[in-house]
C-alpha cells in the first residue's frame, strides 16, 4: 500500500462532515465551529484512563531504579514532548534529564519544521542512540499517525534495548501499537481542518502528556495534597510560590517562611520540615531521606 493510500484511511486524515464550510463562515462562526471540536478531545482523553493510569505506574518503577522517562516525537508531537520534558525540572525539583526528549530535526525543529525529519527511521535509532537508552528506561513515542518513520525507529531501538515502550496515538490499528508495552490510542476524529494533527490530535497528547508527568510526579512524592513542594524556586514566581506554600502548610507569616526557605538551601519541602518538626537543616534533610522522599510521611514519621 502506497504512502497517499494509507494517510487517506487514517482518522485523522479525513474530512470532518461538520466543518465543510470554513472558507465562507463569519468570523465568530468560524471560531465557534472550530471550537465546537474541541469538545471532543477530553471525551476521547477520558477512555485511555486506565491505559494512562497504566504508564503511570511503570514510569515510577522505570525512575524509581535509577531509569529515566524519555519522550521521542516528530513535529507538534516532538514539540510537546519537548515541553513537558522541559517542565518537569523546575515544578517538580528533578535532574532535567530525569525526564528528557529528543525531537525528530534536532533542536532547531523547536523553532523552524523539518518536515522530512520524521520519514528517518535511521535518524529515530540515532537518537535513542545517542540519549543511551537503556532497560530501566521507560520510553514513550509520541506520534498522531501511529506509523511515523522516526518515532518507529526509536521504538523499535528502545525495545531492543529492554527498556518498557509506550506509545500514544491517535489512529486505530498502528504500527506503533505493535511496539509498545502500552499503547495510548485517543481517537479525537477527523480535524476541523483536514490533516491538521497540530488541533485536536496535539491537544490530546498534550493533556496526556500532562496527566502521565503529573501524576508520576505525584507517586514519587513530589507533591504534597495539590501543592508543588518540591518546585525550584529559580525566578521571583517561583519562590513567592515557594514562599506561598510554605506559609500554607505550616500556617506562619512570611517572613519565618523567608527565613525557612533561605536555612533550607531554597529546597521548600525542607523548609516546611524544619518549620513544622522544628528540626535543623540536616536533619530534616535526613528524616525526608528516611521517609522516601515524601513530605507526608516526614511529617507524620517518629523522631
Amino acid at each position: 500500500m502506497s504512502k497517499a493510500v494509507q494517510i487517506k484511511h487514517m482518522l485523522t486524515e479525513e474530512r470532518n462532515p461538520d466543518t465543510m464550510n470554513l472558507d465562507v463562515l463569519e468570523t465568530v462562526d468560524l471560531v465557534k465551529t472550530i471550537q465546537q471540536e474541541d469538545h471532543k478531545i477530553a471525551e476521547a482523553v477520558a477512555k485511555v484512563v486506565p491505559q494512562i493510569a497504566n504508564a503511570v505506574d511503570r514510569a515510577v518503577i522505570a525512575l524509581n531504579q535509577g531509569g529515566r522517562m524519555v519522550y521521542f516525537g516528530a513535529g507538534t508531537s516532538g514539540r510537546l514532548g519537548v515541553l513537558d520534558a522541559t517542565e518537569c525540572s523546575p515544578t517538580f525539583g528533578i535532574d532535567p534529564y530525569m525526564v528528557h526528549a529528543a525531537i525528530a530535526g534536532g533542536k532547531d525543529a523547536m523553532f523552524i519544521s523539518v518536515e522530512n525529519a520524521e520519514d528517518s527511521f535511521d535518524l529515530g535509532v540515532q537518537d535513542t542512540q545517542v540519549a543511551n537508552i537503556c532497560s530501566k528506561d521507560i520510553v514513550i513515542g509520541i506520534a498522531a499517525s501511529g506509523r511515523t518513520p522516526y518515532v518507529i525507529g526509536a521504538l523499535t531501538t528502545a525495545k531492543k534495548k529492554g527498556a518498557f515502550t509506550v506509545g500514544i496515538v491517535n489512529n486505530p490499528n498502528s504500527e506503533i501499537k505493535d511496539l509498545a508495552h502500552i499503547t495510548i490510542e485517543a481517537f479525537v476524529g477527523p480535524e476541523a481542518l483536514t490533516g491538521s494533527t497540530r488541533m485536536k490530535a496535539g491537544t490530546a497528547q498534550k493533556m496526556i502528556l500532562n496527566l502521565l508527568s503529573t501524576a508520576t510526579m505525584i507517586r514519587l512524592g513530589k507533591v504534597y495534597e495539590n501543592l508543588m513542594v518540591d518546585l525550584k524556586p529559580t525566578n521571583d514566581k517561583l519562590r513567592e510560590r515557594a514562599l506561598s506554600i510554605i506559609c500554607t502548610i505550616c500556617d506562619v507569616e512570611r517572613h519565618i517562611a523567608e527565613g525557612a526557605l533561605v536555612a533550607s538551601n531554597n529546597k521548600a519541602k525542607t523548609a516546611i520540615l524544619m518549620v513544622k518538626r522544628k528540626l535543623g537543616r540536616a536533619q530534616a534533610e535526613e528524616l525526608l531521606r528516611k521517609s522516601n522522599n515524601s513530605l507526608r510521611s516526614a511529617l507524620n514519621a517518629q523522631l
